[in-house]
This record gives structure tokens, C-alpha cells and sequence, in this order.
């Protein structure tokens, strides 16, 4: 038997609307929610467990309901997602509530404290044909597949170290902030480094902690502002690559910045920002390279740094021998602007959920085991580093 939609029950899918409803509506929230509107047949139906000027003013915007209880918002017969935007450690409660209604769930990252309750989150949502995924939307970035590409071809040779560096401002986090009290937010790592450890899983496969270390504020009981971790990928068949991960909410709002660099037998890569937007790569490359590069990278700015000739080639390096007739540097994405690009992430996010909400077979580039794999990373880099303590 032909079970496969009609042109016409197809449509009918795609037209039919897609009711959301909030839950935490702050400043994140109130700018998330502007893209996932942006989704033809989406209506953002009611806001709950928020009275803040975001929540009041989003609902007026959009002539949404502000509803008293979340009870009421999981049970509005309107609402068919409902997104969660407060701390970590409201996702369990809210999002079971929101799961045992029958209602879809995208929440912010983490999936959840621990893995204990998000794979209780999971099994529910599968249970119910539901789903149950975190934004971790590093991936939809046009630059992620680019890297991705370029170290699955070894363009620039094999993948052999990295290192994520995110020196964060942290003006906005007064000392009674929910992110410092462990028991709200669960640490740097699960609070925030779970987006770096998905990003380099799509990358490079699934990581194993090796080592971790966290520090507290001088004169501070509390308040833990920086952690480190290194997690080992490959094996000793495909070759073992380490990779540091470090986190410092520390700066001034002026000097907040991250930077990524990727290292290769034939170069490196430095990637800026938290969702890149810049890159900078260095390499030595043969003809057929610097085109497969320039196509990687349309409109990126190629600088020749020397001319590689006569005696100097081939190259060698880690006992191997390569050709290669030029350094060069390549700039790309130097024009781009980053709140445009987290924007559009935060669409395509969203079209691809609420395509698999029509489509519950189709592929996602965000499925639910990235919020529980990310998290579970995270959890041990936590575990570890606490017994540095």
C-alpha cells in the first residue's frame, strides 16, 4: 500500500499552523521568537511564567495571550510547541509538563541538569511521537559545514589539535545572578560549554574527557569564572586529536571575545566569535588546493605570504612529503554582520523542527541525542574538574 502523501495532503501539512507558546520571555527569548515567526504558518498563540516588559511588550506585538500558569499554557488547545526560555534548571519540570500535554519542546540549552533527567525527557518525547530538542544551533551555520568539509576532505591534511578560548564579559552577571549558583545554572560547562562540545562533535566525532579543572574568584566562596577541559577525539586507527576547551566570564563587556583555532599538517584556521562569523587561515597549497579553497570560500580575500619553488619542495613535515607552490592567507566572512548571521541560525533552526513536525521521518541537522550527547560531555568536564577543587 502506497503510503506516501499526496500532493494535496502535502500541502495541507505545510499550511497547516503551528501555535507556539512561551515559556520565559526575556531578552533572548523576545529575540528568538522574532525569527521562529518568521516561519510561514506559525503564530505565537500565549506567553506564560514571565510578567517581564519583554513578555508584555511581545505579547502586544504579536496579540498573544499572557496567561497566569504554565498548566494553562501546556493545555491551550492552540498551542502545538511550546518553547522554554528560562534557567537551566527549570527545563525538567516545565518540559515534562509541556511533553505529558502533548505539546513539542524546544528549549534553550541545556537539555536539561544532568543526563538523568534529559534522557527522561527523551524517552517521554519518543513515547509520545513528540520533540524534544535543545537550540544548540552552532550547526546550522553556513561556516560549520565549510570546516566540516574541509577536515573530511583533509584539504589542508589530516586534523591534528584545537583549542576553543572564550573570554566572556560578565557585566551583566551581578554576583545574586542565577548563572553563578550551581544549583540553578549547573556550571559553566553545562550552561555553556555544551554548544562547543556539540560543535566540534559534528566535527570530528564523539569526544572523550581526559582532563578538567575549574577555578573560583579570588575573595569569592561562589563563584566559579573560569573551566577548562580536554577532550581526546579519533583513535589510534584514525589518530587520536586533542582539543582544549576553555571558559572565563571575566572580562569587560568591551573586551568579550572568542576564538577558535583549528591545526592541520599543511595549516591552521582561526575562527572568531562564539557562532563564527571570521575566519583567518594560513596554509601552504598546491594548485588544485587553492581553487578547492576558494570555492569552500566564495569571495574570500587570498593574500600570497611567499612563493614556494626550486629546492624548497616538496615539503615535509610530521615524516611525510608534499607539495606545494604557494603561502598563502585566506580572509573570509570579514563583512558579514553577526547579529544578521545569529538571526538566520535561529530560523533555520526552527523551519527544520517544524518541518519534522509535518515530517516526523525527515533528517534534522538538530535532532534530540545532540542536547543529551552535548550534555553528557559536559557533565563529566564537571565531575572532573570539581575534583580539582
Amino acid at each position: 500500500m502506497d503510503t506516501t502523501p499526496s500532493s494535496m495532503e502535502t500541502n495541507e501539512l505545510e499550511n497547516r499552523e503551528i501555535g507556539i507558546g512561551v515559556i520565559g520571555m526575556g531578552g533572548f527569548g523576545l529575540f528568538a521568537v522574532q525569527q521562529f515567526l518568521q516561519t510561514p504558518h506559525t503564530k505565537l498563540i500565549a506567553i506564560a511564567g514571565s510578567k517581564r516588559q519583554e513578555a508584555i511588550t511581545t505579547a502586544k506585538r504579536f496579540g498573544a495571550e499572557q496567561l497566569g500558569t504554565l498548566d494553562e499554557l501546556v493545555n491551550h488547545p492552540q498551542v502545538d510547541l511550546v518553547y522554554i526560555a528560562t534557567p537551566p534548571f527549570m527545563h525538567y519540570e516545565q518540559a515534562m509538563l509541556a511533553l505529558n500535554a502533548g505539546k513539542h519542546v524546544i528549549c534553550e540549552k541545556p537539555l536539561a541538569m544532568n543526563p538523568k533527567q534529559g534522557a527522561e525527557m527523551l524517552a517521554l518525547a519518543k513515547e509520545k511521537g513528540l520533540l524534544m530538542v535543545t537550540n544548540l544551533m552552532q550547526r546550522y551555520n553556513p561556516m560549520f559545514a565549510r570546516i566540516k568539509h574541509l577536515i573530511d576532505k583533509k584539504l589542508l591534511g589530516d586534523f591534528l589539535h584545537g583549542y576553543f578560548e572564550n573570554y566572556a564579559g560578565d557585566e551583566g552577571l551581578l554576583p545574586e545572578h542565577w548563572f553563578w549558583d550551581r544549583s540553578k545554572s549547573g556550571g559553566i560547562f553545562i550552561e555553556h560549554g555544551v554548544h562547543f562540545f556539540d560543535m566540534f562533535a559534528g566535527w570530528l566525532g564523539e569526544g572523550t574527557v581526559k582532563a578538567a579543572q575549574v577555578i573560583k574568584r579570588p575573595n569569592s566562596a561562589d563563584i566559579e569564572d573560569q573551566v577548562q577541559a580536554i577532550v581526546e577525539y579519533g583513535d589510534d586507527e584514525t589518530g587520536r586529536k586533542l582539543v582544549n576547551f576553555y571558559h572565563g566570564f571575566t572580562q569587560t563587556g568591551r573586551m568579550d571575545r572568542q576564538e577558535m583555532r583549528l591545526l592541520f599538517e599543511q595549516g591552521d584556521i582561526t575562527l572568531f566569535e562564539w557562532v563564527p562569523t571570521r575566519m583567518i587561515m594560513r596554509c601552504v597549497v598546491d594548485e588544485e588546493t587553492t581553487r578547492a579553497l576558494m570555492n569552500l570560500f566564495p569571495g574570500a580575500q587570498l593574500n600570497v605570504t611567499a612563493n614556494v619553488s626550486g629546492e624548497d619542495r616538496p615539503l615535509r613535515g610530521r615524516h611525510k612529503e608534499f607539495d606545494a607552490y604557494q603561502q598563502i592567507e585566506i580572509r573570509f566572512g570579514f563583512g558579514d554582520e553577526k547579529q544578521h548571521l545569529y538571526s538566520e541560525l535561529l530560523r533555520l533552526m526552527f523551519r527544520d523542527q517544524v518541518n519534522a513536525i509535518h515530517y516526523p521521518d525527515v533528517h534534522r541537522i538538530i535532532n534530540e541525542s545532540n542536547g543529551l550527547n552535548s550534555l553528557e560531555t559536559a557533565m563529566v568536564a564537571d565531575q572532573m574538574a570539581r575534583q580539582s577543587l
